[in-house]
């Protein structure tokens, strides 16, 4: 008998593995590598929606998590991977201009929006009317964490790199059982890969399909992320990543003319140099119609939980909301009603309900 049995090694499933290893409990993970969404993320947390100037949800408490999080894994995978890194948002108009300074002087984005004008400098940027900086901002190497954090799984023998199959799961009261494996309980983190799980496919988990490319510039200095219709990230030297779309419709990994096209004429917008496209990346969000994550115990067996819905915001998310997750199973502490499941209890089939009434 071990603790858990979690589905899915992605920014949600790494961050339930870390809450039960800071509190000395056994697990196994299943991932077949069928979701993408975490590796071709743009790695980015900030605190603002920058195209409402509109403060996150929980970010205060989130960023509060974060940079303890990525420092821990940083020492203990022995890689680089959290970047601070300023975010400013290229302005457009005047008008933009005067919302910006409208919205930093609300209380609760005062602490994330800075108050002054930043003049562009970069010659290779077109930006007449200069830029406003969000603070508490950076970027997360999700790509390297990713792989670091399976090699470690792998070395530990906590990692079975196969499909699971819903239909070989045995639920009892006291325990579930696959195989030949027996947990106390049992962690869903499957990403857009939920809408296969028969236990939790009633949830609305919409998805998003994003869209990046990876691009060299030979003359392009930038020290800061920046924000313009797309984003513009450096990685390093010559590289950087450009982002992002959404798509609502379709939900496969398949990058697509029309999307590369669409980040082309964004970025062109205030890129004056000459670049070179390495690579289109395509990947589904987790998200959710009303924007929070997904987290919870089933309406009827009380060993199987979800963590997903994390949409866009993983990278700032998913320490926050796993521990969240560990503290209702394993300390009884509730859940935030805007995050637990319970919020669609209405969705799910009542042919279902058995003795767990909901």
């Amino acid at each position: 008998m071990i603790d858990y049995i979690i589905i899915g090694v992605g920014l949600g499933g790494i961050a339930f593995c870390e809450q039960l290893e800071e509190n000395n409990k056994s697990y196994i993970v299943f991932d077949d590598n069928s979701q993408q969404s975490s590796n071709v993320a743009g790695g980015m947390y900030n605190p603002v929606t920058l195209k409402r100037f509109t403060g996150v949800w929980r970010s205060q408490e989130q960023l509060a998590m974060l940079t303890p999080y990525y420092k821990k894994l940083e020492n203990k995978l022995s890689i680089k991977i959290d970047y601070k890194t300023p975010v400013l948002r290229r302005f457009v108009s005047v008008e933009e201009q005067n919302m910006w300074f409208e919205a930093s002087d609300k209380p609760l984005l005062q602490p994330f929006l800075s108050d002054k004008l930043i003049k562009n400098t970069n010659p290779n940027i077109d930006a007449p009317l200069g830029f406003g900086e969000v603070l508490g901002t950076g970027r997360v190497d999700t790509d390297l964490l990713q792989l670091s954090y399976i090699n470690y799984l792998k070395e530990n023998d906590n990692l079975v790199q196969e499909r699971f199959n819903y239909d070989e799961l045995v639920v009892n009261d006291d325990y579930v059982a696959y195989r030949d494996i027996k947990a106390k309980h049992i962690i869903f983190c499957e990403g857009f890969g939920l809408s296969k799980n028969k236990y939790f496919n009633y949830l609305p988990l919409v998805g998003t399909k994003g869209e990046l490319l990876d691009i060299e510039v030979e003359d392009l200095e930038l020290d800061f992320i920046l924000k313009s219709g797309v984003f513009i990230i450096p990685l390093g030297g010559n590289k950087f990543k450009v982002g992002a779309t959404n798509k609502w419709k379709d939900k496969t990994n398949t990058p697509t003319q029309e999307s590369k096209e669409e980040l082309e004429e964004g970025l062109q917008k205030f890129l004056k140099s000459t670049y070179k496209i390495v690579d289109h990346l395509a990947g589904v969000r987790p998200t959710v119609t009303d924007r929070r994550p997904l987290i919870g115990t089933h309406p009827q067996y009380e060993r199987l939980h979800i963590l997903n819905g994390l949409g866009s915001r993983g990278v700032m998310i998913s320490p926050y909301a796993a521990k969240k997750l560990f503290d209702s199973i394993e300390k009884n502490i509730p859940l935030e009603k805007e995050m637990d499941i319970v919020r669609y209890k209405k969705k799910y089939p009542t042919k279902y309900v058995g003795k767990k009434d909901i």
